[in-house]
């Protein structure tokens, strides 16, 4: 069976997210974890990468890499097999090392990128193998080396995780700022709060509308043709395009409509019942998007407006939406 099309340009930045095969514990020798950052030193040299932040844990690695070539492909094939052969050989082994095809979160360069580099650092946290304030400690990713110049790769760029920890600077008073914003991100993931961290590893894209957008335009027919994403990407696809079709009729609607914030508000019906029409969107996803009760209620709201029950101003309404102008 052929491979599955992925979102390659030159200049495209990517959350790379990989696991051992059935979850196993491939990194769990301090070895293995050496190893596979002498194999990524290489690949990243071969391809032409830019690194912004990396760690090897002990099922999983993760990489914010870029890519001036526009060749994730390439490169992260020589660097999953160049490893599984090396780690089979080792371990007088044979079969696959890495759990099927890895996973590429496009990033739109910037805060974005910079967010999923401080995911990244975090991930040692996260997983309980050291605290915040003993991160450094951890060898094998980029938190150390950013804190430790001296120790740095040439393939590493630590610009994007400073900058979007506030715009610091690679100087000892900026490193000590960035290692301050970790531990705030940590206090506030534990408070519920910076909630948008909790969503880095998931999806297709981590960005903006418009960088989405741009995306969905330039890629969308030959990913979605291809069944390029997986089941969690193709949903956040979705999504996005119902987002799109949203947007429109809401641009639609005279301001003084969209001031009536009831659930029972004829626009919201009208809305609901637009989005129905022309789109897939699920009853549940409308209800969230137009704080409507529940996904029952948009089904009842939009029939209402759907057989013209919502009186003159409900019908003048959907003729709007329902025109091209």
């Amino acid at each position: 069976m052929a491979r599955k099309t992925r979102i390659e340009y030159e200049g495209a930045c990517y959350h790379v997210i990989s696991r051992g095969n059935y979850r196993g514990w491939i990194f769990k020798e301090e070895g293995a974890k050496q190893a596979f950052e002498e194999c990524l030193g290489e690949a990243v040299v071969r391809a032409g990468w830019v690194v912004h932040g990396w760690v090897i844990m002990g099922n999983h690695y993760h990489l914010a890499v870029e890519t001036p070539k526009g060749n994730l492909g390439i490169g992260m094939q020589w660097l999953q097999t160049t490893y599984s052969v090396r780690f089979n050989r080792y371990r007088k082994e044979s079969g696959h090392v890495f759990q099927g095809r890895y996973k590429a979160i496009v990033v739109e360069p910037g805060e974005a990128l910079g967010r999923v580099c401080h995911y990244i650092d975090l991930n040692p946290v996260r997983a309980g193998v050291v605290g915040v304030d003993q991160l450094e400690s951890y060898v094998y990713g980029s938190y150390r080396r950013l804190q430790r110049p001296k120790e740095r790769t040439a393939w590493q760029n630590v610009e994007m995780a400073l900058q979007g920890a506030g715009g610091l600077r690679d100087t000892a008073s900026g490193r000590a700022a960035y290692r301050q914003y970790l531990g705030w991100v940590v206090e506030e993931l534990k408070a519920g709060r910076e909630k948008k961290y909790l969503n880095l590893s998931k999806g297709w894209v981590i960005g903006g509308e418009a960088f989405t957008e741009d995306l969905q335009k330039r890629f969308g027919p030959q990913l979605m043709s291809a069944r390029a994403l997986d089941s969690e990407g193709r949903r956040a696809w979705r999504e996005g395009q119902w987002s799109q079709a949203l947007q429109v009729l809401l641009k639609k609607l005279p301001s003084k409509d969209k001031t009536d914030l009831r659930a029972s508000a004829v626009w919201k019906a009208v809305v609901a019942a637009q989005m129905k029409a022309t789109t897939d969107a699920t009853n549940a996803w409308l209800a969230s998007r137009l704080t409507l009760s529940s996904p029952t209620y948009v089904s009842k709201q939009a029939g209402l407006a759907r057989d013209g029950r919502l009186g003159s101003v409900g019908e003048a309404l959907l003729t709007k939406l329902k025109s091209k102008g």
